[in-house]
């Protein structure tokens, strides 16, 4: 039904991307006066620091180490002293504290000695993803699934296919483009390691139509490399969800409640194979990124390469500053960007874009009852019924609305954009996941619970067994010299 290059549903919303790409990366950038660095910029528990207050450290130095599921390190991204750890505001639409390290920088920038891999291809691929564990990479396209986990996932499955997706679907982001167009030798290199480590049969470097300039790039910089091909796919949103852009690539199509390790396939994004490249051949932790400033609020629109922990309004000062003040402040792309509370939360390792829009930039449409059109249902990527779904949730019955497919939505926001009535379809679905995600923990509370509570009770039981087995032994050994002499 769906043949190579294609996916089902999608949009084609306005790019805005020619601002912020036709310029260079900026890469020299002031220092902050300070760094506000988050115990948890990946997908699972917070890292444990491993420094005290008042301690000198340097650029690239480990300050705090993973712990727990899908946790990751968090390095120095540059010199300075630890003036404090303590909660800071995230950047989440919530504008909860979270714990983070205070690094204020010395100036000095000055990096711990780096030790790469002499030989990477000569180093067994496990001590390079141990390595990628090391440098605390997650996926930098907005997932921040740690990258060493992958790896491992891979290895342990036969991986045909290794995707490298530089398909950038989102509008206003440039940051892969930028990338790919000016650092294309890097992510080929990239590719190769990531290769060799997971041993894939073969290695696609799948990236939009629109974007020429990286597709020459890479191209050129792929000649004479086996096994690596570019691969041009139509831009069309949301190609860049792993899922749409497997089905794309290979024609396979991940079944539902699956992963793409599943049938043999691994998806990596073009940032985060440059950051493993970084560090298998030059030593680099992950303390720095590319990403997107942009919309019609920031004076000029480009891409900044900056050191993590960086407070988004430094990054916006560097571009000029602000023309107004903006009607929404996002993280990462306008379709599945997160809202942010302020300008003075940091640059995380998933932050993509940071865009400042103005109000015709932003929709502010009043919702209007559905009208039963079913674009929703031609534009879902899913092939899902989000007005079904939507209906479910409406009324806080979740189940019905996993019936529908609620857990194979990715949120991509396809179905309220083309909606008529302007009705927030993916505010629904995001709030009945966070509802059925709180069940789950509920559930598994509870079920640990009685699991303690059973083992409490066997204990006591047990306890109590053993107190009249040695009662009942003691009563034996008293009454036996009285049996002896009633025998005399």
């Amino acid at each position: 039904m769906f043949g190579l290059g294609t996916i089902r549903g999608g949009i084609h919303p306005d790019g805005h991307k020619e601002n912020s790409s036709r310029l260079a990366i900026m890469t020299k950038v002031a220092l902050p006066h300070r760094l506000y660095l988050p115990l948890c910029q990946h997908s699972g528990d917070d890292a444990v620091p491993i420094i005290s207050l008042g301690q000198h450290v340097l650029k690239g130095q480990l300050i705090a180490l993973s712990a727990g599921r899908q946790s990751a390190n968090v390095h120095a991204p540059t010199s300075g002293v630890i003036v404090a750890i303590d909660t800071i505001t995230m950047p989440h639409p919530s504008g909860l504290p979270a714990n983070a390290i205070v690094l204020e920088p010395d100036g000095l920038d000055k990096w711990i000695e780096l030790n790469p891999p002499k030989d990477p291809y000569n180093t067994p691929p496990e001590a390079l993803a141990s390595l990628v564990e090391q440098a605390g990479i997650v996926g930098m396209g907005g997932a921040i699934f740690p990258a060493a986990i992958k790896l491992r996932q891979g290895r342990r499955f036969e991986i045909k296919t290794l995707i490298i997706n530089g398909s950038e679907c989102e509008p206003y982001l440039t940051t892969d483009d930028r990338l790919m167009q000016e650092r294309a030798a890097e992510i080929i290199e990239g590719t190769k390691l990531v290769r060799y480590i997971i041993e894939a049969y073969r290695a696609v470097i799948a990236i939009e139509d629109n974007k020429p300039k990286a597709i020459a790039a890479l191209k050129k910089a792929a000649e004479g490399v086996g096994a690596i091909e570019v691969m041009v796919v139509p831009a069309r949103y949301p190609m860049g969800s792993a899922k749409q852009l497997i089905q794309a690539v290979t024609g396979l199509e991940v079944p539902a409640g699956a992963r793409s390790n599943d049938i043999g396939v691994l998806v990596h994004n073009v940032a985060t194979i440059y950051a493993i490249q970084q560090m298998l051949i030059h030593g680099r932790p992950l303390i720095s990124r590319v990403t997107t400033i942009a919309g019609n609020c920031i004076q000029k629109p480009q891409n900044i390469e900056a050191l993590l922990g960086t407070p988004i309004q430094h990054l916006i000062d560097a571009c000029g500053g602000l023309v107004q003040q903006p009607a929404r402040l996002l993280m990462g792309g306008p379709m599945m960007g997160q809202v942010l509370p302020s300008l003075e939360v940091p640059l995380i390792k998933g932050s993509s874009g940071i865009l400042a829009l103005t109000k015709a930039e932003v929709n502010t449409h009043v919702p209007n009852p559905c009208i039963r059109c079913s674009r929703c249902v031609s534009a879902c990527p899913m092939g899902l019924l989000p007005l079904e779904m939507a209906r479910s949730v409406k009324v806080d019955d979740f189940d019905h609305a996993q019936e529908y497919g609620l857990r194979d939505c990715i949120l991509c926001g396809s179905c309220a954009y083309v909606c008529p009535s302007h009705i927030p379809l993916v505010q629904y679905f995001e709030y009945a996941k966070g509802e059925l995600a709180e069940r789950r923990t509920s559930q598994q509370k509870m079920t640990y619970t009685q699991e303690l509570m059973a083992a409490r009770t066997a204990r006591v039981k047990a306890e109590a067994e053993a107190k009249m087995a040695a009662k009942k032994a003691k009563k034996q050994r008293t009454a036996k010299p009285a049996n002896a002499e009633a025998s005399d």
